[in-house]
């Protein structure tokens, strides 16, 4: 039998303490995924590269599948979604849905941790519009990432919810593949499996949720080890630290006979597993302070210092000047870092051309207390149209326009200005503007965990560098109202209450 199977996608992970919204152009562009593409133009952008639509597409095409596009549109995290951007993704998604019935089956590449300005809960409410075109006996399989804040609405939606298991997440693709051979057992079997939800009681600094340390490299070991008859999937969503709203967090999501079970015992274990949540950060003094110290004692390989506060994969707009300060005033002779998103400065860089020295004022629009634009002197090193594939793990091949982009150099200093954002995650985004990052003592890069993927083969050593920006580290930080009571702040930290 061949299964007629709808497919599409809208993602964003949404930080409401974030300073820009995400608007329709935001996912026309893509930022870091790739641009929105309506019908088969959908199919042909994802192959080959580390999405979740991109696996299944990959399964479904073996299995001989007649797959329907929908869409797929996805932005580069920031404050809420706007409600014309939502309403009219969803409504072209699901017209295009209304038009592909009868169906056996529908596949959804979502996030799973979308705020929108008029709802909390954008799959949710995504989920609810699809079953009420498809009905309640067509099964509805979702692909989501590893830090969605799953609601209870989104369980009951969906016949099944699959999460990544990786941060960085180097198995998009791999899991869009899972949830697609979970969607064909649906399909084949025609089983509605018993579902187990649980919320979990304490929010995670996002550098500690990556799954190349521990304890989070054990806790996901686990999922596929309790998987079999009796527990179909398991997943486990370390939830994103900086959407106020009441089901911020952690959870864990199980289907199958023992799926309750499952879920007990994983919950034990992640209660055990949390004073282990925990490393060393410094100030962005201190750290460029440290990497010059590993420098001079020989360090092999480049030391790379995470700007984690700007990173643009949560919510950031990699526009903070704290680091770039820090290793100016310290004169590092031999450092880069990027990406810093700054249109003017990249604008004026072309204008100048390669080879022209000039004033720059560098970023520093966050508004958050602590930031402000930097004016220096800076020499057009390498000038660029921010074209460029970023080949490592965690794009996987995927091509990024940065628009107009340069590399300056302030005495040994060099940056990597562009238009556009996304976040530093791939070699390639130093070399598309010269920078070679394997020979650079000390590599600033905007980004949390992702950069991992690609940079933790060449770094002497990785550092957690705390500059001024709109991505708390600490979730302690944020001034909370919304999120649910009793929810403890960070490991081993204080619940909060709100202030009434």
């Amino acid at each position: 039998m061949t299964y007629r199977v709808a497919m599409g996608g809208f993602l964003h992970e949404t930080n409401t303490f974030a300073p820009t919204r995400a608007t329709y152009d935001d996912f026309v562009q893509g930022g870091g995924y790739m641009p929105m593409a309506h019908g088969n133009a959908m199919f042909s952008a994802c192959r080959g590269i580390n999405l979740g639509i991109s696996g299944a597409v990959d399964y479904g095409g073996e299995r001989e599948w007649q797959m329907l596009p929908l869409l797929w549109a996805g932005a580069i995290p920031s404050a809420h979604v706007t409600k014309q951007a939502f309403e009219d993704i969803v409504e072209a998604l699901v017209t295009r849905l209304s038009a592909a019935l009868p169906l056996d089956g529908v596949f959804l590449d979502l996030h799973g941790a979308m705020v929108c300005e008029h709802l909390d809960d954008g799959e949710g409410e995504l989920l609810a519009r699809v079953r009420a075109v498809v009905g309640p006996s067509v099964p509805v399989m979702a692909c989501l990432d590893l830090h969605g804040n799953i609601t209870a609405r989104m369980v009951d939606m969906a016949d099944m919810l699959v999460g990544f298991r990786t941060y960085p997440h180097v198995d998009m693709a791999e899991t869009g593949r899972r949830a697609a051979e979970g969607l064909d057992y649906l399909m084949t079997s025609g089983a509605q499996p018993t579902k187990a939800f649980r919320r979990l009681d304490y929010l995670i600094p996002i550098p500690w949720q990556s799954t190349d340390l521990e304890p989070a490299a054990s806790l996901y070991a686990r999922l596929a080890e309790l998987e079999g008859e009796s527990v179909i999937s398991a997943s486990l969503f370390m939830g994103f630290p900086a959407a106020d709203i009441n089901d911020c967090g952690p959870s864990l999501v199980a289907y199958g006979p023992d799926a309750s079970a499952a879920v007990e015992q994983l919950a034990d274990e992640f209660a055990r597993a949390e004073a282990s949540f925990a490393g060393q950060v410094y100030s962005a003094d201190k750290g460029v302070s440290e990497a010059q110290r590993l420098v001079r004692s020989g360090a092999v390989g480049p030391v790379v210092l995470a700007d984690t506060q700007d990173n643009p994969g949560a919510g950031g707009d990699s526009n903070t000047t704290g680091m770039l300060r820090a290793l100016i005033e310290a004169e590092v002779t031999d450092a880069a870092l990027g990406l810093l998103v700054d249109p003017d400065a990249a604008l004026e860089a072309h204008t100048a051309g390669e080879g022209a020295s000039l004033a720059f004022t560098l970023g520093g629009q966050s508004g958050v207390v602590g930031d402000s634009p930097y004016r220096v002197i800076a020499k057009v090193e390498t000038l660029s149209d921010g074209r460029l594939t970023a080949r490592g793990p965690y794009y996987g091949g995927a091509s990024l326009a940065l628009g107009p982009s340069a590399c300056l150099r302030i005495g040994g200093v060099r940056v990597v200005v562009t238009t556009h954002k996304a976040q530093l995650a791939d070699r390639e985004m130093f070399r598309f503007v010269g920078i070679e990052p394997e020979t650079t003592e000390i590599l600033v890069v905007k980004s949390s965990t992702h950069f991992r993927a690609d940079f933790t083969s060449i770094a002497s050593h990785i550092l957690i560098c705390l500059a001024p920006g709109p991505m708390a580290f600490s979730p302690s930080d944020l001034p909370w109202k919304h999120l649910m009571p009793g929810m403890r702040l960070g490991p081993l930290g204080d619940a909060f209450h709100p202030v009434n």
